[in-house]
């Protein structure tokens, strides 16, 4: 820190003496002039020193003057420099010329930065809107392509001999869901980018939470033979229901693409939310980087559909949330994902605040 005042000091000295070195030589030459030009008039040794003291002084104390005013009118520039490109004041009267020179091209710039941030923030606008609307729009064909293969899944009930082999269209229905798993995906990334303005905390139960994300995976389930082991979770949380909900189906989703085989259970142990599952595990080296974003990791690698982007918002989500959320595995043996919910209701302040 030391050193660093050090330097800066140096760095204004030297700024200082370069912006005054030329009134600093003019006053040195009329000062010698005069002191010469009374030696020519022949006025005694004596006196000449006398009169060069008190010149000495006089500069010296006009150098000091100047230089303290000079730090002082620096430090407020930076200041009003600082809040001004930080919107909180306009731009004062400049003292000089040069400072007003200055302040122009420095206004001008501020202007043209608001307006390129302006365009960007439209531009982010315009893509969000668009992406919002691709994904509501890609869900209607889907929305029909599984009322086509409810058809035909019908068609087949009523004569095993219509309509296409019962394996490939499990495995239509099995692609569809993940599909749509996807398109949700997205559009919570989405949303979420464009700061979660829909975030909502009540008390939620979080039974009803884990039940509706095992309903939706249940096909899925049954088609893998996947035994699922679920003991009632009678806990009521402050939370978002929505994204509470989407935070469970991701780490459902995750359990049953890498359990071949097996069970995946899900309980309360002491306050915290338990995800676990007899899957492939996770590598050690990889268990500190798995909540960010794009990272596959080995799993990844060995599963061309991983995204590297479902656990980075599982844990963006809890952060907004207020929660927190830790993964435990071994390779081989499978996976433990664990989820610490808040409990107690907070006053309204508190939430805004946090929010």
């Amino acid at each position: 820190m030391d050193h660093e005042k050090g330097n800066t000091l140096k760095v204004y000295i030297k700024q200082y003496l370069n912006r005054y070195k030329g009134c600093f030589a003019l006053v040195a030459g009329i000062m010698i002039f005069y002191i010469f030009t009374l030696y020519l008039c022949g006025v005694s040794a004596a006196d000449i020193r006398y009169f060069a003291g008190l010149e000495i002084v006089f500069l010296v104390v006009s150098a000091v003057f100047c230089g303290i005013r000079y730090w002082y009118r620096l430090r407020t520039v930076k200041r009003q420099i600082r809040d001004y490109m930080q919107g909180m004041q306009t731009l004062s009267d400049t003292e000089d010329a040069l400072e007003e020179v200055y302040m122009d091209a420095l206004e001008q710039l501020q202007n043209k930065r608001q307006e390129e941030k302006g365009a960007y923030r439209n531009q982010q606008r315009e893509m969000e809107e668009y992406y919002a609307l691709w994904v509501h729009q890609i869900k209607t064909p889907i929305s029909a392509m599984r009322l086509l293969l409810q058809r035909e899944e019908q068609k087949q009930t009523e004569d095993e001999t219509v309509g296409m082999e019962k394996s490939v269209l499990y495995d239509m229905q099995q692609e569809l869901f993940w599909i749509n798993q996807y398109i949700n995906m997205a559009l919570q990334y989405q949303r979420m980018n464009s700061g979660m303005n829909d975030l909502v905390l009540e008390m939620v139960s979080a039974d009803q939470v884990v039940r509706t994300a095992i309903r939706r995976f249940a096909p899925i389930m049954i088609r893998k033979k996947i035994a699922i082991h679920y003991e009632e979770c009678r806990e009521m949380v402050l939370s978002d229901e929505k994204w509470l909900e989407f935070v469970v189906e991701q780490i459902l989703s995750n359990a049953l693409k890498y359990t071949v085989e097996g069970s995946i259970s899900i309980y309360m142990e002491d306050d915290w939310l338990v995800i676990e599952d007899t899957g492939i595990g996770i590598c050690s080296e990889d268990l500190p980087r798995i909540f960010e974003k794009g990272f596959t990791g080995y799993n990844g690698r060995s599963d061309k559909k991983s995204t590297g982007i479902g656990l980075y918002l599982c844990k963006q989500i809890i952060e907004k949330l207020r929660c927190q959320i830790r993964v435990e595995s071994k390779l081989g043996k499978g996976t433990r994902v664990l989820l610490h919910l808040m409990k107690e209701k907070l006053p309204v302040e508190k939430i805004v605040t946090r929010l």
